[in-house]
Parts: C-alpha cells; structure tokens; sequence
C-alpha cells in the first residue's frame, strides 16, 4: 500500500475532490502526504508595440502568498483527518516537470492529480499536465476524474 503520496494541488474544484480521494487512501494505508503547488514563473508579455510589466518581485511575492494559503488549506483538510502533510511550492514552467521532481526528491510513492481530460483539439493545444507527469513520472500516477 502507498506510504507518501504527493498530491498536485492548485486549489480548483477539481483538486479538491483529489485532494480528499489522496486524505482518504493515506488514512486507510497509514501514509501521509505532501501537497505540491505549482506556479508559472513571472514572464513579461509583449503584444506589438505594448508590453505588460508586472513587477518580478512583486509576482513572486504574490504567487507565493497565493500558493501558500492554497496549501494551508490542503494540510488543514488532511490534519483534520488524522494524516500528516507537508506542503511545498515550486515554480517552474513545466508544472509536470515540478511534480515529477517533487515526487521523487521526497520519496514519494504515488502522485494523486486531477485532470479535466480534454481531448481533441482542446487537449492538443492546451495540453496536459496529467498527461505529461504521466509521460516522465517513475511512479504509479492516480488521475482522478468525473
């Protein structure tokens, strides 16, 4: 049975509910979790003539602030349940990149996500980070899906 499980977490509807599918297999199998929340690193935008600044410390201060009660909520949730979690914030361009390296820095033994499932065009332009952590994960990826 799983011991650690990495929960990526981004405070969405979808998260939630794999938030409490992750709080209810570490209480069953005694393990605990690590609640990862990943943003995208600050990046100016230019369109034609105008360009967008947002101050980088600024962003980075706010993105952070923004992860972290994001996280706060997700260990409250798992502590009200009995289950040890540590939270931990990453940046970085790539969020399945992040995870992926989360999961294996802390010894992780399964990652729990959400995914919304697009296919199609809509998955093909947009992406999936679930797909991806797939991809490059070394351990077993639970997708949870409605």
């Amino acid at each position: 049975m799983y011991k650690h499980l990495l929960i990526a977490f981004d405070g969405s509807e979808l998260a939630e509910k794999a938030l409490k599918h992750a709080i209810d297999l570490a209480k069953a199998s005694g393990g605990k979790i690590t609640a990862l929340n990943v943003t995208l690193p600050w990046s100016s935008v230019a369109a034609g003539e105008v360009a967008l600044m947002f101050p980088p410390e600024d962003y980075e201060k706010s993105t952070a602030a923004e992860a972290g009660k994001r996280l706060a909520k997700a260990a409250a949730e798992a502590g009200a349940q009995g289950v040890s979690c540590e939270i931990v914030h990453a940046s970085d361009a790539q969020p399945h990149k992040a995870i992926v390296e989360a999961a294996q820095a802390r010894g992780c033994d399964l990652i729990v996500m959400g995914s919304h499932g697009r296919r199609g065009i809509a998955g093909l332009l947009l992406g999936s980070v679930a797909m991806k952590t797939l991809t490059h994960a070394h351990i077993p990826v639970l997708v949870y899906r409605e």
